[in-house]
């Protein structure tokens, strides 16, 4: 045992979710096995449960679709590695397990992490750092809100419908950013000069998360960068977003920044000044579960909660087994696929560091036998064993490179002609081999 031992492993405590599923069950004893403090989330704790687990694992109860029974769960805990997956391909029970029950928990684990900060004086490692919030009129002091557009001819003004835009705290108590742009080329935007804490330096931080709300639109946000005593040495970097009708978390990541001049070097968090959130019609697309005739592309509204940075890491928090969707039954597949990718979407719009795995259609044989393959693209279409998912699961808990990665995973195969694969590890995945450092780190981040 002591050669599977994993130094500092007692110091941490892992929540697995699913503990009872196929992947789940091997997860837990390949973490114990290790070292590691473990508590299993259960719906119900009966004879045939309590069978199926070691003696030393802490069992709580509690159900991933109430979030109200996840607060002791997440209690004291770490790192979670869920596992969980819905019974049937039922729509309400896909919605329940594999969308509603990921977003549940995160939003459980970040509530115990901020409470944490709080109990430490924000000194907690995963603190965020506050850039806004927005409760009061007086939030809205230091916005901007401006006018521009990219042509600046005269045939361009033959096409100037108008434009509008404004930044109110409504009657309803909401600090709203809203407005219409008809014109050609036209933009409008809304611009603040950060003035950050005392000490605080966006250089700590992997990027923002804005709580917003609004019709569903996209928006372009903007870092302005150089040195604050020369503003002419200042460089523009945007990233593009997406929203949902009502509210959501939209996860930015200082690395998703690229120049606006492609010869300039990359952002530098630390220089940034300057955070301007732009509305633009282009590329606007129709938000899903809106009446089509009702959609005007060209107006918008966003409803602001609060600006956060999100902590810099170099560890996972969260463990996600997802699905690629192959060996699903094809006429509930798109109903599958859904449900487990608005998980993902939550997952990755909580601010927790994130992995999350795609296996394709699992087998029961023993792991450790086969050479894996790592891919991004949806292209995989062999299986895995339970044991090397569960092992790929256990090695990312500490392995930097699986930190925000999203990929898919399978036992090795010849693809067809014409259809490459990032990654093939050419060796067998053992407690010795550390082949998961090599085989992600040439995947991309944040997919």
């Amino acid at each position: 045992m002591c050669e599977f031992a994993v130094p500092g492993a007692q110091n941490v405590t892992v929540l697995v979710v699913g503990a009872t599923s196929r992947i789940g069950r091997i997860v837990v004893r390949k973490l114990m096995l290790r070292g590691y403090t473990v508590k299993a989330l259960v719906r119900k704790t009966d004879e045939e449960v309590i069978s199926m687990l070691p003696r030393s694992v802490d069992i709580v109860v509690g159900d991933v679709g109430e979030p109200s029974t996840l607060k002791s769960a997440v209690e004291s805990c770490s790192k979670i590695i869920y596992c969980a997956t819905a019974r049937s391909t039922i729509t309400a029970d896909l919605v329940r397990v594999d969308h509603l029950g990921v977003y549940n928990l995160t939003k459980a684990f970040q509530d115990y992490n901020n409470r944490l900060a709080q109990l430490r004086a924000g000194k907690s490692s995963k603190s965020k750092l506050l850039i806004s919030k927005f409760k009061s009129a007086e939030a809205l002091d230091g916005w901007e809100v401006r006018q521009g557009t990219y042509f600046q001819d005269t045939t361009a003004s033959k096409y100037d419908g108008g434009m509008d835009a404004k930044f109110e705290f409504t009657e309803s108590e909401r600090a709203e950013f809203s407005g219409y742009v008809f014109t050609r080329g036209g933009y409008v935007e809304l611009s603040k000069k950060l003035s950050l804490p005392l000490g605080s330096t966006l250089d700590r931080y992997e990027g923002l998360v804005l709580s917003v709300g609004g019709n569903g639109r996209s928006y372009v946000v903007i870092l302005e960068a150089g040195p604050s005593s020369d503003m002419s040495q200042s460089k523009l970097y945007f990233s593009r977003i997406t929203t949902k009708a009502g509210f959501c978390r939209v996860r930015v990541p200082f690395s998703a920044f690229r120049p606006v001049n492609p010869e300039d070097p990359p952002l530098y968090p630390f220089l940034v000044h300057t955070l301007t959130i732009r509305f633009e019609p282009k590329r606007q697309r129709p938000v899903d579960g809106l009446a089509g005739a009702q959609q005007d592309l060209r107006s918008f509204s966003l409803i602001f909660e609060y600006i956060k940075a999100l902590p810099a890491g170099q560890e996972t928090d969260f463990i996600l087994v997802s699905c690629t969707g192959s060996g699903v039954e094809p006429n509930r597949r798109e109903q599958v696929l859904k449900a487990k990718r608005a998980g993902e979407d939550s997952l990755r719009r909580s601010g927790l560091g994130y992995t999350i795995i795609r296996p394709g259609p699992l087998k029961e044989e023993p792991g450790g036998q086969r050479a894996l393959i790592f891919d991004q693209g949806n292209r995989i279409s062999q299986g895995i064993s339970c044991a090397d998912v569960a092992d790929i699961c256990v090695k990312s808990l500490h392995d930097s490179t699986a930190r925000n990665k999203s990929f898919d995973v399978c036992h090795e195969y010849v693809a067809e002609q014409g259809i490459e694969l990032y990654e093939l590890v050419a060796h067998l995945p053992d407690k010795a081999n550390n082949y998961l450092t090599p085989a992600l780190s040439v995947l991309e981040k944040n997919t």
